[in-house]
């Protein structure tokens, strides 16, 4: 007699149901159950995208597995926000709703199947929710990290069938105004070159690689996270420009921020062989940071430093920190490489505080971030008019604003080509400028400008995830779809858990329906979609990939929910339309909205 393996976990379990499954059922049996199905079908692709497990599909049920409970609070959340609006297209009264309970607890899991003391508990939580809505144990909502955007509502100490105690539960939803957060557990397998992101099965770079975890706010001032966010960031910009280093992009590695792990673990996800991981205390005038430096591997000490210094040297200290790590991981780096990698940028201390606050708003992707991250800029500017940085930092928030539709696109690209050229004026070696330089050539169908731009940008900052990926992208809307997918693959490398995940993901869509291969450009656009349900660029690309696809259902659908959210969106604009540089790319971009029937509504 065959044994069947059982093991025993604790894990993170999601369950849901469909609300009034019955009464569906009873208005229209056929067309009720092949929507249930497709909703779960939806649900299993969301919450495999965010790293997690659908482990049964039962009737009008659902039960998933996740390692981590932030995964499980945004796939369930994403997915509401995109049931509801594809619930709002259609025209009767078949509109499956789910709703969802999250819990913390010990599980069995045997041939495919979970049972145990936590899957009970996320099915009498989900009960607790309105349809369409999450409620998470109390456990869950403590484990989550907050810096997450959620809200969390108190509904008490509950008393559920089938357990003693009393069980803390909340009613959890997405703060107002921001996007939902892209997946920090990457699961998806990229078609071209194999799979370069996925944690836990990296392999690590020939040459050195190394992640810098986020330095962790001892002040009493919990105000002053972003000063110590600001010096990790500054870090990782200078090692990042070490041409012989593989340096793991900040986005990603704000992701860790809050998290207790073990170094060997956060090692071997991300695929590098060093971690630096250190402390800042800040206390009026002076200002104490301690750095070490482990081998990913062992977990043993390679380096460590503790600096007590006035707050003015914190440049100094940067500095003196990458330095040594330099000097640990590759002692040979030539003067030249080394200078050029030191990030002391101003002298004023005031403007560099006001560039370390605007980046931690521009990271909320909010048009009120974004507004309040420009005034930031700007006084950082009035304080030291020749800091390149942020005018770098201007030049390309301008565009981006822009692009989101927030602000007029004329006027940004005249605004941003002239702070771009300030910044590269003041130092040739910014960055930002030349993104903000080929934002505005993709934006003008300006492709020597996008290429040499961006090109431009990444050699300057070799392991500049965001670089690559908007390189990737102006070469694909060149024409060269095929050679732009590799540029992406290795953004997703530099920064598998990047907040921008959907940023990189739509630009390897544009990639994918240059080739025709427009199965994999719907994947993509449709995952790049999610989280900012009102960008019309992967809708737009979605639709026509439907439309040559043959799933004009689908399109159509997209369309509705576009509308939705963008309710005076024009989509036979020149701005959105002209993306592509070739007429023939442009074209079969029209071709495709047109089969789907979109360019006749």
């Amino acid at each position: 007699m065959e044994t069947v393996q059982l093991t025993r976990k604790l894990a993170v379990i999601l369950h849901a149901d469909v609300v009034g499954s019955t009464a569906l059922v009873q208005k229209n049996e056929t067309l009720a159950h092949e929507r249930i199905q497709a909703v779960f079908h939806q649900f299993s692709e969301t919450i495999t995208s965010y790293g997690g497990r659908t482990h049964e599909l039962r009737g009008d049920a659902l039960v998933a597995e996740f390692d981590r409970a932030s995964d499980a609070v945004t796939a369930a959340l994403v997915f509401q926000i995109h049931s509801e609006g594809s619930n709002a297209t259609l025209d009767d009264d078949i509109q499956p709703q789910l709703r969802i309970g999250i819990s913390l607890g010990e599980v069995v899991i045997a041939d495919n199947t979970v049972t145990g003391a936590g899957v009970v508990l996320a099915q009498r939580l989900e009960q607790l929710a309105q349809p369409g809505g999450v409620v998470v144990q109390g456990a869950v909502s403590e484990t989550v990290p907050t810096r997450m955007p959620f809200n969390y509502e108190n509904l008490g100490e509950q008393r559920l069938k089938g357990f003693d105690r009393p069980v803390r539960a909340f009613m959890v939803s997405l703060k107002p105004g921001v996007p939902t957060p892209a997946p920090e557990s990457i699961t998806v397998s990229l078609p071209h070159s194999g799979n370069p992101a996925m944690p836990g099965a990296m392999q690590s770079p020939d040459k050195p690689s190394i992640a810098v975890l986020p330095f962790e706010n001892l002040s009493n001032d919990s105000e002053q996270e972003y000063f110590s966010d600001g010096i990790t960031g500054d870090i990782i910009t200078a090692l990042g420009r070490v041409r012989q280093f593989f340096v793991i992009a900040r986005n990603t590695m704000f992701s860790y921020k809050g998290r207790t792990a073990d170094v060997k673990v956060i090692a071997k996800e991300l695929g590098v062989r060093y971690l630096l991981e250190g402390s800042v205390q800040k206390a009026g005038s002076r200002v104490r940071v301690s750095a070490q430096l482990v081998e990913g591997t062992t977990g043993n000490q390679i380096w460590a430093e503790r600096y007590d210094r006035d707050l003015v040297d914190i440049f100094e200290v940067q500095d003196e920190i990458t330095g040594n790590v330099v000097g640990a991981i590759e002692p040979e780096l030539t003067r030249a490489e080394w200078e050029r990698a030191k990030t002391k940028e101003t002298e004023n201390l005031d403007a560099w505080d006001y560039v370390v606050r605007a980046i931690a708003l521009m990271m909320e992707f909010s048009d009120e971030g974004s507004a309040e991250a420009m005034k930031l800029l700007e006084q950082a500017i009035a304080l030291d008019s020749k800091y390149a940085r942020a005018y770098g930092h201007k030049a390309w928030l301008t565009i981006w604003r822009a692009i989101q539709g927030w602000d007029e696109m004329e006027t940004a690209i005249e605004v941003a080509a002239i702070n771009s050229g300030r910044g590269i004026q003041l130092d040739i070696n910014e960055p930002w400028s030349y993104i903000a330089r080929a934002f505005i050539g993709v934006s003008t169908r300006d492709s020597e400008l996008s290429l040499s731009a961006s090109h431009k940008a990444i050699e300057l900052s070799p392991n500049f995830a965001y670089g690559h990926s908007i390189h990737g992208l102006a070469i694909a809307l060149s024409g060269r779809g095929a050679d732009g997918l590799g540029e992406i693959e290795l953004a997703m490398r530099l920064s598998p858990r990047d907040i921008w995940r959907e940023v990189f993901e739509l630009h390897y869509a544009f990639a994918q329906f240059q080739t025709a291969n427009y199965e994999e450009a719907a994947r993509f656009a449709e995952r790049g979609s999610l989280p900012r349900p009102g960008h019309v660029f992967p809708q737009l690309l979605l639709m026509a990939s439907y439309g040559h696809l043959g799933q004009m259902k689908k399109a159509r659908q997209v369309l509705q929910r576009l509308k939705k959210n963008s309710p005076d969106l024009l989509l036979t604009s020149e701005n959105i339309v002209q993306v592509y540089v070739l007429d023939e790319d442009h074209g079969r971009l029209l071709d495709g909205l047109d089969k789907a029937g979109i360019l006749r509504n």
